[in-house]
């Protein structure tokens, strides 16, 4: 009688009958409150169906699950997969718009639907979450038991679109409301982040590293900014300070911080004039817009040297901008062969004296123009202090008294030697007076800097 009765108990689970007549919900006493249930024959097909995508079949089962109560439309696989989100693998957007208006649990199924990229059923389940919350209360994916659930409890719907950086989604989700996580600093000794490090320092280094892979998205970078690049170059530095900070994620910061420059960098690809260029470089949100014509400030790129943005630095756009800045007023002079720029360049040393004296006398002019140009400025400036250093050498060589000696008269020679007998100290001699005006103009010069571009600590 006992084989007997063991093997019907047998026979009424196998054909999914409740072992002694035991309702589907007590089941659970089975496994771990959480963890998947074993399934009943009808629920084996009902999840077949919905991932089969046999609409007509699953609503007769819904239907039949409401009057009777004989199928649990909230079950499991052994693989953890509800019904919703069999429906979303197989973006089925009519399956789960079924599986919704029928009732079945949402749960996490927002996050999955994210996380396949599946843009209709987010919509869907975005609007079915704002019908069914309350106002204090969690939302569905937050309910989701951990040892089940396939994220983890600090991954929110933006945070995932983020690191997925799928635009579409991120812009349904913004424009619902959904907030921007602002991390707190690694050193931050609140409560809340001294409870969480207490709890599971483990879960919350991995929480910070998870709004930081969301932070640096192109995408959420894009829509959440006003200024990408300057956002990106702020977020490159954090990102490299935490990595110094925090050496057991410092891969993944790393990793993070090349992707911010990448995102930088392709930005800058999108240029295709240099006017295009120089606005982006020469745009100051304190300051007027540039145009073209302007004085360029070069803004930005002093902020790209800043945050050590090197690969912005030496990007190919920024070096022809550069280039042709520089050797602006003289067109065609890289272009020109070794022997022409250096009789140029020698031309220019030796005549920077008029150079000099045009420009004070008529800086408006043409001649006076060009060497107000940065090459031009820079090959005068260089003629002059080598003339400069000239003259020290000369000086610190009496080259007046060996002149005289060389190639004086007689008489001056005479004058010379008695000169040299009569005086302890000689007097300052022309090239003296010459240096010292010259220490004159630099010193003015730099006063004019000051009052220029004003003291600076």
């Amino acid at each position: 009688m006992s084989q007997q009765r063991n093997l019907s108990i047998q026979n009424k689970t196998q054909t999914g009958v409740p072992a002694h007549g035991l309702p589907a919900g007590a089941r659970k006493g089975c496994l771990p409150l959480g963890l998947p249930q074993p399934l009943l024959l009808e629920e084996k097909k009902f999840l077949l169906a919905v991932e089969r995508g046999d609409i007509s079949n699953v609503r007769r089962i819904l239907q039949k699950a409401h009057h009777s109560r004989h199928v649990n439309i909230n079950c499991m696989d052994p693989l953890g997969r509800r019904a919703l989100t069999l429906a979303i693998d197989n973006e089925n957007l009519e399956m789960v718009e079924l599986l919704v208006i029928m009732g079945v649990e949402t749960k996490d199924a927002l996050l999955h639907a994210i996380n396949a990229e599946f843009v209709e059923a987010v919509e869907l389940l975005l609007e079915h979450e704002e019908l069914i919350h309350k106002e204090g209360e969690p939302y569905s994916w937050q309910k989701v038991d951990m040892n089940t659930g396939l994220f983890s409890s600090d991954i929110t719907p933006l945070i995932l679109a983020a690191h997925k950086d799928n635009f579409e989604i991120l812009k349904i989700l913004l424009d619902r409301g959904a907030a921007v996580p602002v991390p707190h600093d690694i050193r931050c000794s609140c409560d809340e982040c001294m409870r969480q490090c207490n709890e599971d320092s483990l879960r919350h280094s991995l929480a910070r590293v998870n709004i930081y892979k969301a932070l640096a998205s192109p995408s959420l970078i894009c829509l959440t900014s006003n200024d990408p690049i300057l956002t990106a170059f702020q977020l490159s530095w954090e990102l490299r300070n935490l990595a110094l900070t925090e050496q057991e994620s410092k891969a993944e910061y790393m990793e993070l911080r090349r992707q911010c420059q990448k995102f930088a960098v392709d930005l800058l690809d999108q240029t295709r004039t240099s006017n295009e260029l120089a606005i982006i470089l020469n745009y100051d949100p304190e300051l007027s817009t540039y145009e073209k014509g302007d004085r360029m400030s070069l803004t930005r790129l002093l902020q790209a040297i800043e945050y050590k943005q090197k690969k912005f630095v030496a990007h190919s756009n920024i070096q022809q901008l550069l280039s042709t800045i520089w050797y602006d007023g003289l067109p065609g002079f890289r272009r020109k062969t070794l022997f022409e720029k250096f009789m140029y360049i020698v031309q220019v040393a030796v005549l920077f004296p008029i150079y000099c004296v045009v420009y004070m006398i008529a800086p408006n002019c043409r001649t006076g123009i060009l060497t107000r140009k940065p090459f031009m400025k820079f090959l005068i400036h260089a003629s002059s202090y080598l003339f400069f250093l000239w003259l020290l050498i000369l000086v610190s060589q009496r080259a007046d008294d060996v002149a005289i000696r060389l190639f004086g008269t007689e008489r001056m020679k005479k004058e010379l030697a008695a000169e040299e007998l009569r005086q302890r100290g000689k007097p300052p001699t022309k090239l003296e007076l010459l240096v010292v005006l010259y220490v004159f103009g630099l010193m003015f010069e730099e006063v004019q800097e000051i009052f220029a571009l004003g003291m600076k600590c």
